[in-house]
């Protein structure tokens, strides 16, 4: 494959995979209790239910974020009743952040309207289609982690 060929391989996917993320979220918006919540908000919600206590640094760093973006994030979705924030009791400058039971049922209502929305949907498409989908999943794996690769 030519590196032009390869660029514009790279370009579609992103272009499919960004269609595809917006278009799963607008299915899923009037599903979903609570308030309507921005793609930045809900992923920062998953990397402090990975990480219960979670700093904004390190939260910057997993979401590749700057930390000033995800200090702008922690306190929208604090107005919004999704995220508590506390001071770590070993730094007092550092705070930790914990989801609040709301954000935990939004989480988990997102999870289970995902995965009925996209087992109908991949139902629905023809035996070659589900299987090439599986085996692009390694690869999809791949890239991803020489993306992440880039920035260490």
């Amino acid at each position: 494959m030519t590196s032009l060929e390869s660029a514009l391989l790279g370009d579609e996917l992103m272009g499919t995979v960004a269609a595809l993320r917006r278009t799963v979220r607008r299915r899923l918006r009037t599903a979903l209790p609570g308030p309507p919540l921005r793609g930045a908000q809900l992923e920062l919600m998953r990397v402090v239910e990975q990480q219960p206590g979670i700093g904004i640094g390190p939260a910057a760093r997993v979401l590749h974020l700057a930390a000033n973006t995800v200090s702008t994030l922690v306190d929208q979705l604090i107005d919004l009743g999704m995220l508590v924030r506390d001071t770590d009791p070993d730094d007092r400058r550092a705070a930790r952040l914990w989801l609040t039971e709301s954000a935990t049922q939004r989480l988990a209502a997102g999870r289970q309207a995902r995965m009925e929305l996209m087992t109908q949907v991949v139902a629905g498409l023809s035996a070659a289609e589900r299987e090439a989908l599986a085996q692009a999943l390694p690869a999809l794996r791949a890239l991803l982690a020489a993306l992440d690769a880039l920035e260490d």
